[in-house]
């Protein structure tokens, strides 16, 4: 097997990989949350420099802040909205 051709399947590899992350991320974002707390949770353990601890802050997943722009829907307060036409009539 040619260089090229061994270079070109390991690049191939890392876009797919690198899809199927950001599929798991859209389909599954409890999962990839607690993934993500893991992580963070075990870099902060294990290694006590200034880097590892950025690094672990940077890793831990973003929380909802309570507003409706964060799209979140756990409150069920941002229910769909009416169509356009109805809004109108009024």
């Amino acid at each position: 097997m040619s260089h090229g051709l061994l270079m070109q399947y390991l690049i191939l590899g890392v876009i797919l990989v690198a899809c199927v992350l950001v599929v798991i991320a859209k389909l599954a974002p409890q999962t990839v949350n607690r993934w993500r707390a893991a992580a963070s949770i075990h870099v902060s353990r294990k290694h006590g420099s200034k880097a590892a601890q950025v690094l672990a802050q940077r890793l831990q997943p973003r929380q909802a802040t309570g507003n409706c722009a964060d799209g979140c829907s756990t409150c069920g307060a941002c229910g769909p909205k009416k169509p356009m036409a109805m809004a109108q009539r009024k």
